[in-house]
Parts: C-alpha cells; sequence; structure tokens
C-alpha cells in the first residue's frame, strides 16, 4: 500500500503491481488547506495525514489559530477503507514571529506503541503517541523559541527522522540538530532501550520498512512498563516478571532463569485474550513469545 497527501486530499493506493497501481480510497477535510505528507503505522491500520497551511512560511501556531488547521488527521484504515479518528497540534502555542505547522517525521521504534516524531518548523519538534489514534497525546517535545521575537524570519525544523537511537532535525536557519530522548512519566528507559535496539544499515522514511525488534530482554521490560502503565496486569505479577527477567540477565541468561521465564508465559495468554484493548493484547503476546525464546 501507499498513502499519499495530494494537495487537496489524502489518497490510498494498492502498489502491489507497481507499474498498474490502484487508487482504492481517497479522503478530504475542510480543515485541512494543503494536505502535506502521509505515515503508516507500523502494522499498517493507521496513516497519519499533515497539513501544511500556509506552505510552512506563516505563524499558524498561535493561541488563536484553531488546532484543526496546520495539524495532523489521523486515520484507521481497514479493508482499504480510510475512517477519521482525530486530529493532533502540538499543544505548545507559538509566537507571531514563529512560522509554525505540522511537517516531516517518522516512526519512533518503540515496540507496542505507535509514535512519530514529527517537525513543526519553529514550532521545534514533538514527539505524538497515536496508539489510540482517537486520543493522540504528546509526550515528548523540544522548542528552542523564535530566531527573532519580533520578525517572522523562515526557520525552523524541516524534518525530525529516527535514525539509530537518535533524532535527526534540519533546522533551517540553524544547521542540524540531533536529540536523544530522555524518560518522562510518558517514556520510561526501558522504552527508550528498547527502540535503540532497532538498528538499521539505511533508511528512507518515505519506504517506511517494517520495524522489527529483536527478542531481546529490555524489549521485554518495554512491553512490562506499558502493561503496568495500563494496569493490564495486576501489580504482583508484573513485579513477580520484572525480578524473573532481572535474576535472567544478572545470572547471564542461565539456564535455570530461563526456564523459569518460560514457566511464566502461560499465563500470559489468557490475559491476552481477556485484555481490553487491542494494543495491550498485542503487547502480551509479545511479551510470552520473548519470555519463550530471549535472545542473549
Amino acid at each position: 500500500m501507499a498513502a499519499g497527501a495530494c494537495s487537496g486530499n489524502g489518497i490510498l493506493l494498492d502498489i502491489k503491481d507497481p507499474v498498474h497501481p490502484k487508487r482504492v480510497d481517497a479522503v478530504n477535510d475542510p480543515n485541512y488547506s494543503y494536505w502535506h505528507s502521509a505515515s503508516f503505522s507500523n502494522d499498517g491500520s493507521k496513516v497519519v495525514f499533515t497539513d501544511e497551511w500556509g506552505g510552512g512560511l506563516g505563524a499558524r501556531c498561535r493561541p488563536n489559530d484553531p488546532n484543526k488547521w496546520g495539524a495532523d488527521a489521523i486515520f484507521n484504515l481497514k479493508d482499504n477503507k480510510l475512517s477519521f479518528a482525530n486530529y493532533y497540534k502540538l499543544p505548545a502555542a507559538q509566537g507571531d514571529s514563529e512560522n509554525c505547522v505540522a511537517h516531516n517525521g517518522s516512526l519512533l521504534p518503540v515496540p507496542g506503541r505507535d509514535i512519530e516524531v514529527q517537525a513543526w518548523y519553529q514550532g521545534g519538534v514533538s514527539v505524538m503517541d497515536f496508539t489510540d489514534p482517537a486520543q493522540p497525546f504528546e509526550i515528548a517535545y523540544f522548542d528552542r523559541g523564535p530566531i527573532d521575537p519580533n520578525t517572522l524570519i523562515l526557520g525552523g525544523d524541516w524534518s525530525a527522522y529516527w535514525y539509530n537511537g537518535y533524532i535527526y532535525g534540519s533546522e533551517i536557519a540553524r544547521g542540524l540538530d540531533v536529540f536523544e530522548l530522555t524518560p518522562t512519566q510518558f517514556l520510561t528507559q526501558n522504552e527508550i532501550d528498547a527502540a535503540k535496539t532497532v538498528r538499521v544499515s539505511e533508511l528512507n522514511v518515505q519506504n517506511q520498512q517494517k520495524i522489527e525488534w529483536p527478542a531481546k530482554l529490555v524489549v521485554a521490560k518495554a512491553y512490562l512498563d506499558q502493561l503496568s502503565r495500563s494496569q493490564a496486569l495486576p501489580a504482583d505479577q508484573i513485579a513477580a516478571l520484572q525480578k524473573a527477567i532481572q535474576d535472567a540477565e544478572t545470572s547471564h541468561m542461565s539456564k535455570g532463569n530461563l526456564a523459569k521465564l518460560k514457566g511464566m508465559t502461560p499465563s500470559l495468554e489468557p490475559s491476552a485474550a481477556a485484555a481490553k484493548n487491542p494494543a495491550d493484547a498485542a503487547r502480551l503476546r509479545a511479551l510470552a513469545n520473548i519470555l519463550k525464546h530471549p535472545a542473549t
């Protein structure tokens, strides 16, 4: 599949036969001025379209600017049909001298979540969690402030792309920004470390090659942090799993401790079946698969 932002609308293409692409769906939005870019979630169940209202040259993130303009529109994708879920716009209002609008970004490879890091010109960089497409929210940001507080000068981050553990932002007026994530209430160190296990020799964000995570225990710890956050497992069960993982790590993956981890997986299967949402069900299944055969 391919998703395209085509100035006046967003389209969905079947490109299985690239010589004969087929348009299978299209969406429009009266709140959008200029459909600019499109990103799939890693599983292909969602598409994030951006609106480059004003072409990136104007101050479009002021307190009086509508939150639906120059923002992201998140769509669910099922059976080749796009259905609107919600909008996202960076929550920090910007000044009259800061050009600001949604622009280029990429997926951030935290397992178990749909996260996009995105450039907003002089609005800086915003990291959005859209795991629940109906309730997207910001989990991290960087905003260096206006180039000139009194005069609008073109500048800010034109793109923000994750690559092998860092985020690279191409700042129009001030050079290259290189960022590293830090833990917050919305993002744990285990999740950051799990994201860093994804290594690629090259990256073309437009191609969106599928992200795959190694079966390492740090990835399992990230899933446990998420299951704790959503309360998908009892606290005592999470604590027991965390201790078992720690014991396996400190013993340098001894056979006895690995066997104990594997023995704890059957209790995760009924929890996955009874999970309140698909995200937690997927996390529980992925956690069980890692604990059965963790990579060294």
